[in-house]
This record gives structure tokens, sequence and C-alpha cells, in this order.
């Protein structure tokens, strides 16, 4: 991160009000000495800017995110299901599929096909994709070893994942230009300040998407592979529980989310080595030796700086919070995960990244991948890339280093950089 640890010049927290701009690069740059201060004024605030309530300490976030009185949605029906007769017609093809995303439900609905996609999962064992992932991950750095210079968020962070999620439900890999296209204009509708053309871009990308999966769906009910989509259409056939509709949301959701999150973190963890490295003088390949290792600075890298720094839910029926804040239903809170994450009253120096931190089985659990029944379901298969592109990244140029400063997208909440420069140094 950033070494300039300066309050963005519109931050005040007065009256329970919390001013601050989200789209202010002295924010979005480095948001953390923000969340400090909010942390030591009480970590709870309503932010106008975002519409909600802002919570940001650790133990309220967690409990938050465990609640059922709270939720993605306030469904008005017994299904669970969000209502979209109101979103304008030319986001038709966008909020189609945004009706069936897991992201967007309640129980019951979100229980089923929660249920059915875990299943999925688990006759996949993500374990068995690690050798994919490894050699997806020295295919590309074949590409930039002996580069002077090299931006890896292009090169690697970005099609790293969506070459491993190509595999995974079962497309050629030559479509994951066009994978990565549709992931992109979709993810641009949540961002601050989105335009027309946003919207319009997202609504193409949504309607091509589906179309693809629509095709590929229909191959896969003929000729079933060792694949996730064909999972999918074996649990859809058991018993009629999962519509088509339902099936390629699910497999939209898994590439969006996914990808994008992984993306922003192979950058920011990849930042946060060399950054740490760098400072201490430490070998960045030690920190990876083994297994127990990896894990364990992977999870901090999680811990210190991840990509996903807002999760919104609702009150599903009024709610008093410590403090007296009272919450009716409907209102909204805005869950801080990375301010959470650096909350001192949770962890020991909150600020310093320290790699071995989660060798301490007693180490209080990340927020990073959410949390309750919107646990983000595909965190096995994060923490698995990652650790596979750290390591193979940091064994196969050792003398990795930061070519340029770098820079973060004007893009808050989904916290990613716009490129990540580097020296490889040689292969050995």
């Amino acid at each position: 991160m950033s070494d300039d640890l300066a309050l963005p010049p519109d931050f005040r927290l007065a009256a329970g009000e919390l001013t601050l701009d989200p789209r202010d690069p002295a924010f979005f740059q480095n948001p953390y000495p923000a969340y400090a201060a909010f942390l030591r004024a009480g970590g709870m605030a309503r932010w106008e800017a975002v519409g909600a309530l802002a919570v940001a300490r650790h133990d309220l976030v967690s409990s938050i995110l465990r609640d059922r009185r709270f939720g993605r949605i306030v469904p008005d029906n017994v299904e669970g299901r969000p209502d979209f007769s109101g979103k304008p017609a030319h986001l038709a093809a966008f909020y189609a599929l945004e009706a069936n995303s897991l992201l967007e439900l309640e129980p019951p609905t979100h229980t089923r096909l929660r249920g059915l996609l875990t299943k999925a999962f688990v006759s996949r064992q993500i374990e068995r994709l690690a050798p994919k992932i490894a050699a997806i991950a020295d295919r590309l750095i074949d590409g930039f070893e002996t580069s002077d210079t090299v931006d890896l968020v292009t090169a690697y962070a970005a099609p790293l994942p969506v070459l491993v999620i190509a595999d995974l439900i079962g497309v050629p890999r030559e479509a994951a230009d066009r994978l990565l296209d549709w992931s992109h204009r979709m993810v641009a509708m949540y961002t601050p300040g989105r335009t027309p053309q946003t919207e319009m871009a997202a609504n193409d990308a949504a309607k091509d998407f589906a179309s693809f999966l629509r095709d590929v769906v229909q191959a896969k009910s003929k000729r079933p592979g060792d694949d996730l989509v064909s999972a999918l259409i074996a649990a859809e056939s058991e018993a009629g529980r999962l519509e088509r509709d339902e099936l390629i949301s699910l497999v939209v959701l898994l590439l969006n989310a996914g990808h994008e999150a992984t993306v922003h973190q192979i950058g920011n963890a990849v930042t946060t080595i060399l950054e740490w490295s760098a400072a201490t003088g430490a070998d960045p390949a030690s920190l990876l030796a083994s297994d127990a290792a990896a894990e364990a600075a992977v999870e901090e890298t999680l811990r210190f700086d991840p990509p996903l720094h807002l999760f919104e839910r609702y009150a599903l029926e009024p709610v008093e919070l410590s403090g007296g804040v009272r919450l009716a239903r409907g209102d909204k809170v805005a869950l801080l995960l990375a301010a959470a994450n650096r909350d001192p009253a949770a962890y020991d120096d909150p600020d310093v990244f320290l790699p071995g931190r989660f060798l301490d089985r007693s180490a209080k659990t990340i927020t990073a991948f959410g949390g309750g029944i919107h646990f983000c379901i595909g965190a096995p298969l994060a923490r698995l890339e990652l650790q596979i592109a750290l390591t193979r990244l940091f064994a196969r140029c050792p003398g990795l280093r930061l070519a340029t400063r770098p820079r973060y997208r004007d893009s808050w909440h989904f916290h990613g950089l716009k490129r990540l420069d580097a020296a490889p140094g040689r292969s050995t």
C-alpha cells in the first residue's frame, strides 16, 4: 500500500454522520487511514454517500454477516426472490440474470440453489484443479519472465482465473477473452457513478453471455463431460429442481464474482508481498516455502488488502445494534469488510503485514469472503488459485520487484490495481 497516511481532505465524523467521497483518489488509492480513523471513533455511522449505516468493527461486521435478521434483499414473496419488475427496459437482459443470482436471493430459493451448486463443487473436488492451475500459471510466466518490465495485472492476474474458470465450466480456453470481456462489462454495473453507456454495455454483455451458455448447456446435455456445467445439468435432471435460467445465472455468478475478485487479490497480494520484502529484506519465496506457510501468507494477504471492501445487508425486521442504534425493516447497512480486517480490537498490529499471523489457530477469522448463508461459495477455489499463483510467480521470478508505484482503480469497494508494473528479473 501507499506510504501516504493522510486522511482524505473531506473526511468528517460528527453527530453519527460520516462524510467521505468514495471516488476521491485520496481515499480509493489508500482507504486504510480513513478506516483507522473511523474505527477509533467507534466504527459505526451513517454514510450518506452510500446511503447506509456504515459498520467497520470486526465483531459487528462478523455478527451481522451471520445474523438471519439481515439479508441481501428484503423479499416480498415467500420464495425469497427479488422484485426487478420496476427496472428499466434497457437492462432487461442484465436483470434477467440477476433475478436468479445467489447474491440476490434469500431462503428458500437461495437454500435450494446453493445446495445444488455446493454439491456440484464438491463432486468436482477443487483440489484436483491444482495441476491445471499450476500449468496455466507457468505458461503465463513463460511469456514474461525474461522481460525487462511487465504489467502483471494484464499478463498474469487477469488471464489466470478466467482460464481456470473456462476449464472448470468446460468451455474451450479460446473463449476466455469473451468471458473476460462480458465479466468486465457486467461487473462495471456495481461501481460508483455508472453511466448510461455502462448500463447498455452491461446489458449487451448479459445477453451475449446468456446466449453463449445456453449453447454450452444444450451441447453438454447431449454429451456430458467432467465439468461443472455437466454436474449442474445432472443436478437439474435429478428431480427437476434446477431450472435452465437458474443454471445459467449460477455460472455467470461464478465467473463475475470469482474472476473479478481473484484478479484483484492476486494483484493486491503481489504488491503487499513485494512491499513487505523491500521493507524487511526478506525473500518472498521464503514465506511460501511450505504448504502451511503459504496458506497462512495467503490468508494474511486477504486480511491485509482484500479485493472486496463492501457488502450490503438489509434489516429484515426491526433490529437494535450495540450502542442503541435502531434499524427498521428495509434499512441498509454497509459492512466495511476491509476495515473490519484492520480492527485493532481483533488483530494485533493490524496495519502490519505479518505472513505467519494465521499459523496461530487462535487468530480471528477474516471477513474477506463474507459470512453466514452468503459466505463466498468459491472461497476454496480462490484460496487455491492464490496460493498457486503466488508460489509459482515467486519461484520462477526470484528477483521480482516493483517497477513503478502501484495505482488503484476508481472502483473503491471492488479494490484492485489499474496495473502492476514489475521487473521480473531473470529466471534461475
